[in-house]
């Protein structure tokens, strides 16, 4: 039977600490989700189950011998053979899968003009018509929109073999996945079901991690007491025994007084072993409950003193026309009539190329408040944006600061190093970018594809902290889930026009 097994494994890089270490694992045909936060191995566990990296320890063996692996790496950068070959085979099995992806040979003319979904569905379509055994994936749908995520998902559940897929998508991972790999601090351990169940699993672990150290905490609390009393008890007795030896009456004598300080011994020897008892016991007690780490959460008081907008309506669109290159290129939209309210919450959704930022940006130019009340976070910074990001964020008030750099920690951050660093990593300065605006009151934000470059555990961070944002939200995004957690209205985009409805999965 076909297999892949993992006992034992480890590796670290030779500059770095363990990545992963005594991960055992054993996957046998469906798909498997690996998730985790960015920086854990994720990646590094793909590339070993495709063998390109070696294990420092323990062994990794795939049954039977000679099984085929393909791989998917995340850029697609130019048409390889094996692309070629899937757009000029005319067999029967070719011409279904290039019918389930819409994949049309005629468009690899245009390569460099082709969108990242296009290309992907190309690159996973050549993969799967190598019939391999072991399909490995990293983050198969970046950047692509509803339609294309639906097709993937249709011809990657027909695959036959071992599936493994790196992604932060919860949508790709609940639709496909039966198995989810959480890779987090050197461990690798595999979950049942997909992405939404296996995290009931393991917030329950969590949930019995944190309950056990209230108790550990609580027993710490009261050893502390007991220690006290304890050593009190000592002191009184030796304090006793020193006045007795000052103090003899006249009827005193040797055996008497040897009696008496036999009688005190013991009692200082029970009450020394009761503290080394109840210290030790303390001691042990609090290296336990110290190595249990509790998630920062965003908390209301974030929000205390937050002022909404005097304006009610903050973005105000009527136009009948939107030009692609704002304003010199094609007609995109027609007789667009939109408003964004000061409490609400919205969605734009729409296939790639269908106008989306360039409703935002037309959006943004009608805007009825002043430009430093709206946040507007773009899909990508550029190293200078990240740089004076990090500048402003070291200048605010200390108050101001203080609330920003709460909510960096809440949305997984390490505050002081992040303010020690020359340059954030893309994912650091998108969420710096969030956290100055919710930590200046803005009165809107405006995120386009705000989860580029963020890990699971990030998403579900961000997803909290604008459950609580009492301002106006305008997100553009291709991750439902996300979207759906936290808005209630909804604009299409498609067709040349903007329909409007209620996003009855977030409402």
């Amino acid at each position: 039977m076909l297999s892949l097994r993992a006992q034992r494994l480890s590796f670290s890089y030779s500059d770095a600490s363990t990545i992963l270490a005594d991960v055992d694992l054993c996957l046998v045909p469906g798909w498997y989700g690996i998730v985790g936060p960015n920086g854990a191995g994720k990646t590094t566990l793909l590339r070993l189950f495709a063998g390109d990296l070696a294990p420092e320890a323990g062994s990794l063996r795939l049954d039977p011998r000679g099984a085929a692996v393909a791989v998917c790496p995340q850029a697609v950068e130019r048409a390889g053979a094996a692309i070629h070959a899937l757009a000029q085979a005319e067999d029967g099995a070719a011409r279904r899968l290039r019918g389930a992806l819409l994949l049309d040979p005629a468009e690899l003319g245009r390569w460099d003009t082709l969108s990242p979904g296009e290309r992907k569905r190309w690159q996973i379509g050549a993969a799967l018509a190598g019939a391999p055994d072991v399909l490995l994936l990293d983050e198969p749908t970046n950047h692509i929109d509803a339609d294309a995520r639906a097709l993937l998902v249709g011809a990657l559940g027909r695959f036959p073999g071992i599936g493994v897929c790196v992604s932060h998508d919860r949508e790709l991972l609940d639709a496909l996945t039966v198995g989810t790999i959480r890779v987090d601090r050197g461990e690798a351990r595999l979950y049942p079901g997909g992405y939404s169940a296996a995290r009931e699993l393991w917030e329950a672990e969590a949930r019995g991690r944190e309950e056990a150290h209230q108790r550990l905490r609580a027993e710490e609390r009261q050893l502390r007491r007991r220690l006290g009393e304890e050593r009190r008890a000592q002191a009184a007795a030796d304090a006793d025994r020193s006045k007795g030896k000052r103090i003899k009456g006249p009827r005193d004598h040797d055996a008497r007084s040897m009696a008496a300080d036999f009688r005190v011994s013991t009692a200082e020897a029970r009450l020394s072993r009761n503290v080394g008892v109840t210290r030790r016991k303390l001691e042990k007690v609090s290296a336990e409950a110290g190595t249990f780490e509790l998630e920062k959460a965003v908390g209301r008081s974030v929000f205390v003193g937050y002022e909404r907008s005097p304006a009610p309506w903050l973005l105000v669109l009527d136009a009948p026309e939107i030009r692609a290159g704002g304003g010199d290129g094609r007609v995109l939209l027609r007789d667009v009539r939109l408003g964004l309210w000061r409490e609400d919450r919205v969605r734009i959704a729409g296939p790639n190329g269908g106008g989306k930022t360039t409703l935002v940006k037309a959006l943004l130019s009608s805007a009825r408040v002043p430009a430093d009340k709206v946040l507007v976070v773009p899909q990508e910074l550029g190293e200078a944006e990240e740089q004076a990001l990090l500048a402003t964020a070291r200048r605010l008030r200390p108050e101001e600061r203080g609330r920003v750099m709460s909510l960096v920690a809440a949305l997984g951050v390490e505050p002081g190093r992040l303010l020690a660093s020359a340059r954030p990593s893309p994912g650091e300065a998108r969420k710096l970018m969030i956290a100055m605006g919710l930590g200046r009151h803005v009165w809107a934000l405006v995120l386009d594809e705000p989860t580029n470059h963020l890990d699971l555990p990030s998403i579900e961070r961000l997803e909290r902290a604008l459950a609580d944002y009492p301002g106006a939200l305008l997100l553009v995004t291709h991750d439902q889930a996300f979207g759906r957690s936290c808005t209630s209205i909804l604009w299409t985009v498609a067709g040349g026009e903007v329909r409007v409805s209620s996003d009855s999965a977030g409402a």
